[in-house]
């Protein structure tokens, strides 16, 4: 959790490469009480707007939370708490959660889809929020940084190539 603004509007991290394997016997009644906590937790927390930021990079697909479960969580989030959030922001999308949102987006109302934004380094967060106030997990630094050097891997062999620097003159 972190804060952001002159009235230091909270900004809630969500790291799914943290949730539970959904092998577990008991994972249905994990991740019930783990909405439970979390709704709880910011009807405490969250007086006026704030944001939240999903961390989805480094997480293995049996720990992505399954789309019945997402479609419940918003059913249940109480209509106040729906009003003041101001951005949902989720970092790496996967194809999987980016398949998922435009699967469920008819679903959704709009001012809530409108609220969503993807992001797709950590690079790119900062220049959105005040990244002093918020923890970002280890595992997630590492992710980014992989991801950009693979990124800077392939864009070096595109430029090497020579049938690429001939189509990139066109």
């Amino acid at each position: 959790t972190g804060y952001y603004g002159d009235g230091l509007n909270a900004i809630i991290v969500f790291a799914a490469c943290f949730l539970p394997d959904s092998s577990r016997t008991d994972y249905n009644y994990v991740m019930e009480n783990l909405f439970l906590y979390v709704i709880s937790t910011l009807e405490l927390m969250v007086a006026e707007d704030y944001m939240i930021v999903y961390l989805n990079g480094a997480t293995p697909r049996r720990r992505m939370p399954g789309l019945g479960w997402m479609k419940k969580c918003y059913q249940m989030i109480d209509r106040q708490l729906r009003k003041n959030l101001k951005s949902f922001i989720i970092v790496h999308p996967s194809w999987f959660i980016r398949t998922i949102l435009a699967v469920t987006r008819p679903f959704i109302s709009s001012k809530f889809s409108s609220k969503i934004q993807y992001v797709n380094t950590l690079a790119e967060l900062r220049e959105m929020i005040p990244m002093e106030y918020v923890h970002i997990p280890d595992s997630i630094v590492k992710y980014d940084e992989e991801k950009y050097i693979k990124r800077r891997m392939r864009t070096s062999c595109l430029s090497n190539d020579p049938e690429m620097a001939s189509v990139e003159q066109e």
